[in-house]
């Protein structure tokens, strides 16, 4: 069995959200279950592009999900974001998230990594363009 490679968190991405997994988000094997793990991810991944859509907006495309890892109850998830498309009404990021072991503190590997695709919309759910800086 390959042991999970143990890395450093990056520094050229922001935090954008940490939280622990507990009890009730465990699937029947004791793990924590993918679809757990992929709302959060859903959840960080729109933090960036909110800051230019500064409205309404939506998940239109999960373009990649890879789950690289087991999640644990107890495990620190932090979850990294950067911005890597910006289109006229669409915005696509990268996420990864590291568990941070509750018996390893100050260990950390990559659990999960994400592509998502964000849409701005108006009131009536029509994407509509992203404000220009």
């Amino acid at each position: 069995m390959n042991l999970p490679e143990k890395v450093a968190l990056p520094i050229d991405q922001e935090l954008v959200l940490k939280v622990i997994p507990m009890p009730a988000d465990c699937n029947a094997n004791g793990d924590i279950f993918g679809g757990w793990v992929m709302a959060q991810v859903d959840l960080a991944g729109a933090v960036l592009p909110a800051r230019l859509v500064r409205g309404r907006m939506a998940t239109v495309a999960v373009n990649e999900f890879i789950f690289k890892q087991p999640v644990k109850v107890g495990d620190l998830l932090s979850f990294f974001s950067t911005i890597t498309r910006v289109g006229k009404t669409s915005i696509t990021v990268q996420v990864e998230v590291f568990a941070e072991r509750f018996s390893n503190q100050g260990e950390f590997m990559k659990v999960t990594e994400a592509r998502l695709t964000y849409v701005a919309i108006d009131a009536n759910g029509k994407p509509t363009p992203i404000p220009q800086a």
